[in-house]
């Protein structure tokens, strides 16, 4: 089995409570994106590309997929900020992947300690696909250890200081 674990690692984009949905359309599946630093994770990155190859001698007789149908991308030819310096590794799942605490105890979604920013160690494991939809390697999430908070990406919540505040004899009615 080609399977590894990172440490330390950003999450980005996770769906590990809950299926992933997309359009409105539940994709029945788990999964997250995990950023990796090309200069802290070098060995785990050349260990993935590692396997790759080996997957590829295996399963795609000798030859690793194109970039665009491997399951790890380069943030640097991506116009994402964020990932400039960076791969990403995106992973899924149909069953609900073990998502623990720094003490190994189970994590609830309502605990919300697992957000995109955070820092995880995650078990991921590869494989190869070769059927009608093409050849590929894909990535299949094993379990995801809370390792630190980080900032959380995307827009922070709206600071309530812009609102007014309102008087209980203040006519509802009233135009603004």
């Amino acid at each position: 089995m080609y399977k590894i674990k990172l440490n330390n690692v950003r999450l980005s984009y996770p769906n590990l409570f809950q299926t992933a949905s997309f359009g409105g359309e539940d994709l029945g599946k788990y999964d997250a994106t995990f950023i990796l630093d090309k200069k802290t994770h070098a060995k785990e990155i050349k260990k993935i590309q590692a396997m790759f190859q080996e997957l590829a001698d295996e399963k795609l007789k000798g030859t690793v997929p194109n970039d665009d149908k491997l399951c790890l991308k380069d943030g640097d030819e991506t116009d994402k900020d964020e990932l400039q310096g960076k791969y990403s590794v995106k992973a899924s799942t149909k069953k609900r992947p073990t998502i623990i605490n720094r003490d190994r105890t189970p994590i609830a979604e309502d605990d919300n300690i697992i957000f995109a920013g955070c820092y995880v160690v995650a078990i991921l494991s590869f494989w190869a696909q070769n059927n009608q939809f093409g050849k590929r390697i894909n990535g299949t999430i094993e379990g995801v250890q809370f390792f630190k908070k980080g900032d959380p990406f995307g827009e922070p919540p709206i600071d309530i200081e812009e609102f007014d505040v309102f008087d209980d004899d203040d006519d509802e009615d009233d135009k603004f």
